[in-house]
Parts: structure tokens; C-alpha cells; sequence
């Protein structure tokens, strides 16, 4: 690969549990809200990753307000959490190799909560970032996909987008993009190459992975 081929190709990449490491707290804050409203704790932490607070608020609750309530709490308490954010081991790295406009942030998390979490992880925020509260509709639909590659001004079917749930791939693969998964979820083995973490990664091993999922 030629150092103007890898210069030329962009990468969305999502936060929790890609970038950063938060499942102490994302445990924490939703096991206790599945106690609260007597709900399966390990359903709850497997139906809340990936996907915007408010809506896995309102597949619980049938309530609105009660789930703007709840929705108000829990970014409460997770943007005041600081013990336990750490990165994914490698990740501050991997994007510090790469140029400030070539990648961009795609998190279903609020703008508030995604720069507490980069700022105590390590990790410089890119120029371009996708927010939950930045898209009508959430992963896994390919809006925030396709908007992060409007903001790097490229098609999403040029971009490599790094994930570590279903409901983000399927967002990625839905906006038209390649995808590489972090982490050791194996749903996608079939469409989408995976890498445990960042340590030994650059991104031109991400670019290699990725065109074999082509």
C-alpha cells in the first residue's frame, strides 16, 4: 500500500467500547436501572449497547416522560462518573497516526459525555464528530454513518468504519462502508474482519483487513 492510498482513505470510528473502554460504568448505570424497574439486568446491558440512551429507554418504557426522566439520571450519573474510562489499549495511539481531518467520531453517546470519556482516556477528538443528539435516527440505521462521511467530505462506501456491536455494524455496513470490528464480537465474521485491540495495529493493517471483507 502507497503512503498517498492510505492518506486518501478514511476512518469513522465509534467510542464506547471501541475507542474507550466504559463497561464498569455502562454496568452500573444500567444494571441499576434494569433493578429499578424490575427488567432482566443482563438484557438490558446487551440491548443498550450501541444505540442511543433514549431510545432503549423508550423500549422499556411506554411512559415518555417517565423515559426523559430516566434518560436525564442516567446521563447524570455517567457524565459524572471518572473512575474506570480508560481506552481501548492502543486506541490513543492508532488515531494519533492519523491525520486530524482523515477520521471521524460516531457515537451513539451525547456530545457532553463523548468528550469527558475521550478527554479521560487520552484521545484527542477528531476535527469531524457525530453525536447521538446530531441524527433523527440512530444506529443501527446508516444516518450517523453517512453523516460523518458528508463531514470528511468523502463517499461512505470509501471509509472503513471500526465497531464492537451489532447494532453499529449493521449501521456501517447499512451506510454502504467496510467494516472492521474491535473487540470479540463475532456476529459479522462472515462480512467484517476483526482485531482484538489497537496494541500492534496501525492503519494501514486496518486498510489490509478491510479490503478482504470487499
Amino acid at each position: 500500500m502507497t503512503q498517498d492510498a492510505l492518506e486518501a482513505t478514511h476512518f469513522l470510528i465509534d467510542m464506547d467500547s471501541t475507542l474507550v473502554d466504559s463497561h464498569r460504568v455502562v454496568e452500573w448505570v444500567w444494571g441499576e436501572f434494569a433493578e429499578r424497574h424490575g427488567l432482566d439486568r443482563a438484557e438490558v446491558l446487551e440491548r443498550c449497547i450501541g444505540v442511543p440512551a433514549i431510545e432503549t429507554l423508550r423500549h422499556y418504557l411506554d411512559d415518555e416522560p417517565l423515559a426523559q426522566q430516566e434518560f436525564r439520571y442516567i446521563l447524570d450519573q455517567e457524565e459524572g462518573a471518572r473512575q474506570g474510562i480508560v481506552e481501548i489499549p492502543g486506541a490513543a495511539a492508532f488515531v494519533a497516526a492519523l491525520n486530524p481531518g482523515q477520521w471521524a467520531l460516531v457515537t451513539s453517546a451525547t456530545g457532553t459525555l463523548a468528550r469527558i470519556r475521550l478527554e479521560l482516556a487520552g484521545i484527542q477528538a477528531p476535527q469531524v464528530c457525530v453525536f447521538g443528539e446530531d441524527v433523527s435516527h440512530g444506529k443501527p440505521d446508516p444516518e450517523p454513518y453517512r453523516r460523518a462521511a458528508e463531514g470528511v467530505g468523502v463517499d461512505p462506501t470509501t471509509c472503513i468504519v471500526l465497531e464492537d456491536s451489532p447494532a453499529g455494524v449493521r449501521s456501517g455496513l447499512a451506510a454502504g462502508a467496510r467494516v472492521v470490528v474491535v473487540g470479540p464480537m463475532d456476529h459479522f465474521d462472515d462480512r467484517a474482519p476483526r482485531i482484538p485491540d489497537f496494541r500492534g495495529i496501525t492503519p494501514a493493517h486496518v486498510v489490509e483487513l478491510a479490503n478482504t471483507s470487499r
